[in-house]
């Protein structure tokens, strides 16, 4: 595919990002928006076809993997990374984008192999590409059974999910739970937004964005939540740079239901990039209510301040910040604090696909120990009577669960429950207990953990 008014081979530009994403460690969102931003006059086909290539190459490798391993002598693991990746290409194009002849995918393919100094390649490129197209209907895949190893094989190559992620996911959700997630990581995501109060009512941003071309229609569970499609770029749509929304997922904008700040409310995001949460809380405040939202580095501060200006919001303050280091200043002075701490991530694996290859058990652990040095340090900020909110996006108890009981049997937090802010749909037999675990395929949002807790002291 190559751009009417350009000589730009999106495919090539797609083998760049794999690239980068694939063999070297980079994030697959960053480098997409990095490199659509550098390539601003692609028309939107062309954008949808990167994204969609791109993602979906990430996404399914491991399946692509076997896909692959199957028609070829040489396996995926001994192949040189650049063909590596255009053949994972061509067999994705094959596969899963019924709108592209098997013939183009295969002829690109060459093509990219070729223009990239891989001439002598040029026909196993093609052979293995052409037996996949020829064949892919007779392709044997490991089949479902009772046997846990079998399942996990069969699930492993069926979701494109690492098997030590598998067995992860069933001991945490069981297998049925864990089968719902893994499929609902690989559909398609909408763009959710939350409409920004201050400036429109709900409906007069639907009414905006769709003047603009844009598909609308009304999230799962949150008022003030949309989901959007079809539009072209989103630093383009005026609605946007007018601030009138800001895009953040439903299961994040459960916190700032479930903090319930009064409007006065002196309120500390200790890990708040890139501001959907403090935002959503600032929204809610007036007179002398305030947020201070706070990040590590001075880019993740700026990129809160960024949505801070665009949303037009007062009763908002930005730090640079170690969530680890005490402000002596704070302690016994939040009427809420929130405490969305870095996690692995494992619940947003629909949105950052590769997350599932990054990420290790040994991370887990890791994380749930610095989760425990920075609770160690902000409790201390919640005053007598305050809250706490505990939110990660990840489905691990490591990191969720046994941090609040940690907190529990450390501190005079007590947990209380979310029922009396949640919506309905919501309510479980947990959240009466004052926490929440999201499962991806059982609720329509990301997996998203969160508590709350009351400083009894």
């Amino acid at each position: 595919m190559t751009n009417s008014g350009s000589s730009v081979n999106v495919r090539a530009l797609v083998l760049d990002i794999l690239m980068e994403v694939m063999e070297n460690g980079a994030y697959s969102n960053q480098m997409i928006r990095q490199v659509l931003q550098n390539y601003q006059y692609l028309d939107k086909k062309e954008r949808a076809f990167l994204n969609y290539l791109t993602e979906g190459v990430v996404e399914r490798a491991i399946t692509l993997d076997y896909i692959i391993d199957s028609f070829s002598k040489t396996k995926t693991r001994k192949m040189k990374p650049l063909i590596r990746n255009i053949i994972r290409m061509g067999a994705f194009q094959i596969c899963y984008m019924d709108a592209i002849p098997d013939s183009a995918a295969c002829n690109e393919a060459v093509k990219l192999a070729d223009k990239r100094g891989f001439y002598n390649l040029k026909g196993f490129v093609n052979g293995v590409l052409r037996n996949i197209a020829r064949n892919k209907t007779k392709l044997s895949f490991p089949q479902e059974s009772a046997n846990a190893k079998e399942w996990t094989k069969y699930a492993s190559v069926k979701y494109s999910m690492p098997e030590w992620l598998v067995e992860h996911f069933v001991n945490e959700l069981g297998r049925e739970n864990a089968k719902k997630a893994m499929e609902y990581f690989l559909l398609h995501k909408k763009t959710t937004i939350r409409c920004n109060l201050h400036q429109n009512t709900v409906e007069e941003l639907k009414e905006a964005l769709e003047q603009e071309g844009v598909t609308v229609t009304p999230a799962s569970y949150v008022k003030s939540a949309l989901y959007i499609e079809n539009y072209n770029y989103l630093e383009g749509l005026a609605s946007f740079q007018k601030g009138r929304f800001q895009v953040q997922d439903e299961s994040s904008m459960l916190i700032g239901l479930v903090a319930a700040p009064d409007k006065e409310d002196y309120i500390i995001d200790v890990c708040a990039a890139p501001g959907g949460k403090s935002t959503h809380l600032a929204e809610q405040l007036s007179g002398n209510g305030k947020v201070s939202a706070r990040d590590l580095v001075p880019f993740k501060v700026s990129l809160i301040e960024e949505n801070i200006r665009r949303l037009q919001l007062e009763h908002i303050e930005t730090r640079v910040q170690d969530a680890s280091e005490c402000v002596p200043e704070d302690i016994g002075k939040a009427d809420i604090v929130i405490a969305d701490l870095p996690c692995s991530g494992l619940g947003v694996i629909g949105r950052k696909a590769d997350i599932k290859y990054k990420t290790t058990k040994e991370d887990i652990e890791e994380l749930s120990k610095i989760q425990r040095q920075i609770l160690k340090t902000v409790i201390s900020y919640v005053k007598p009577g305050g809250t706490l909110i505990y939110s990660t996006c990840t489905i691990a108890k490591e990191e969720n669960l046994q941090n609040v009981k940690w907190m529990m049997e450390n501190s005079n937090l007590k947990p209380e429950s979310l029922d009396p802010y949640l919506p309905k749909d919501l309510r479980c037999e947990t959240s009466a207990k004052g926490y929440l675990q999201l499962i991806p395929g059982v609720q329509d949002t990301d997996g998203f953990f969160l508590a709350r807790l009351v400083n009894k002291e």
